[in-house]
């Protein structure tokens, strides 16, 4: 049988405490960090060819909590008048300072043949109803967290 010393149990015992400590915490980080809110600001038209094209999705990204965040990975799929048009993904980190908002501009590849309809809208002008769904992952000097997010509105291009 193996005889512990004192400061073998006491290293142990802190070695323990750290761990739990760090598991606690990171399971905190769901009631210490505030998920970001994202607004689609714009849209615009940039012709790749004849049957495609790549809008440009700009977006302000609002961080409410009082320490910077950084966005590691954005997914989404674009609704233009209920109508799916495509998806895409971040392609870099970008660091969202604390309290603020900040303008991100994302790019999706759209095949003219998918949104026909909703070109119509586009070139008539009237308002065009969208909708953003994915998932988004942030870390934080408090941990990770991956969260789901849907927004919708309505696009004004009369201006």
């Amino acid at each position: 049988m193996k005889k512990f010393y004192p400061n073998e149990v006491k290293i142990a015992c802190r070695i323990l405490f750290a761990f739990a400590f760090s598991m606690l915490l990171l399971s905190c980080a769901n009631w210490i960090l505030e998920n970001p809110s994202f607004n689609l600001r714009g849209v615009s038209l940039r012709p790749i060819s004849f049957t495609e094209t790549n809008l440009l999705l700009d977006l302000d990204v609002q961080n409410p909590n009082n320490y910077d965040l950084t966005l590691k990975s954005f997914v989404y799929t674009i609704y233009l008048k209920n109508e799916d048009i495509g998806n895409g993904h971040l392609e870099k980190e970008i660091l969202i300072p604390s309290s603020s908002t900040t303008q991100i501009r994302v790019p999706l590849v759209v095949k003219f043949k998918d949104f026909n309809r909703t070109l119509n809208v586009i070139f008539a002008g009237d308002d065009l109803p969208y909708k953003i769904e994915g998932n988004a992952s942030v870390s934080s000097a408090f941990g990770s967290l991956n969260f789901p997010f849907s927004k919708d509105g309505c696009i004004n291009l009369k201006n």
